[in-house]
């Protein structure tokens, strides 16, 4: 059987955004089958873009924060990237995280309330046009089923692949096959012979995340509970280089891919197999940044 490709990350930083866009039409000239651009930077620029860069892949918001902007403002935009794309986009929105919206003095409310209330919202903005899919920032149970009775689909970031059976098991069996309800998964990937030096760049990676509450009890119900205690430790004593350490090997290959080119292959046949559908690879490099990342990814399906 054909290998299976993922979708890619891209981000469009001051300075680069043009290089970024003729990347994009790299992606698509190679195949790869979607975009999905994160917080960093502006997201919803960049897909407005890419609506019109590109010509058949799909591409998404994952994810943009619901906060940032008023409900009016983002259902304008996104009706605009879904006409202009002819229907190839995806809005995948999420709460973001305390510390992130702290630093923008906004105050965000319970996270199940709030997303059902911006949702209800967006669909209800007079004359904006038609609205693409709208796709949920996921990790735990109850956001999962949310994502299922008011959305047409659901992302992780960093999950874990030995846990995805027990979080895709809350969904209805139809929404697990359907082409109609996506399924995403942001997955940290480094591709090297080095591996340790490629398990080093996804704990940098990882690191911060480690640090917010709401990915420790995720992964605390995955199975990583000593692990997450030691991150919480390290906090405890304001020792933060202790953090990379406290993330074991066993957590690491679970959350992310690196290693050698047939490694990080069999890594996403994996995630394929597991229940994510549309795996989306955020790669980094030993050295450089985003675009020698990609050329590294790229040289993998040469």
């Amino acid at each position: 059987m054909p290998q299976r490709l993922p979708a890619l990350s891209l981000a469009a930083v001051p300075g680069r955004r043009q290089r970024t866009l003729e990347l994009a039409k790299t992606i698509e000239a190679k195949g790869f089958p979607g975009i999905y651009c994160p917080s960093l930077a502006d997201g919803m620029a960049l897909c407005s873009a890419l609506a019109l860069v590109t010509n058949e892949l799909r591409f998404g918001t994952s994810i943009q924060p619901i906060y940032t902007r008023h409900v009016q403002d983002f259902a304008q935009m996104a009706s605009f990237i879904h006409e202009t794309s002819n229907g190839r986009f995806d809005f995948g929105v999420g709460v973001s995280h305390a510390p992130a919206m702290n630093r923008l003095a906004i105050k965000q409310g319970k996270p199940l309330s709030d997303m059902r209330q911006f949702v209800e919202d967006l669909r209800g903005v007079p004359r904006a046009g038609e609205l693409p899919p709208i796709i949920l920032a996921t990790l735990r149970n109850k956001m999962i089923k949310l994502s299922e009775e008011i959305a047409q689909g659901m992302v992780f970031a960093n999950g874990a692949r030995s846990y995805m059976q027990q979080s895709l098991s809350v969904l209805d069996q139809t929404n697990l096959t359907s082409n109609d309800f996506f399924i995403g998964n942001m997955i940290p990937t480094c591709i090297s012979n080095d591996i340790e030096a490629a398990k080093a760049v996804n704990r940098r990676t990882l690191t911060s995340y480690a640090m917010l509450p709401n990915y420790r009890n995720y992964w605390k119900g995955a199975g990583y509970q000593e692990e997450m205690e030691r991150v919480e430790q390290a906090l405890a004593s304001k020792n933060l280089d202790l953090i990379p350490d406290a993330l074991s090997d066993r957590w690491l290959a679970d959350t992310t891919l690196f290693g050698t080119p047939s490694q990080v292959r069999d890594g996403i046949e994996a995630w394929f197999d597991a229940g994510i559908k549309c795996p989306i690879i955020v790669p980094s490099a030993i050295e450089g940044g985003q675009f020698q990342a990609f050329e590294d990814f790229f040289s993998i399906w040469d």
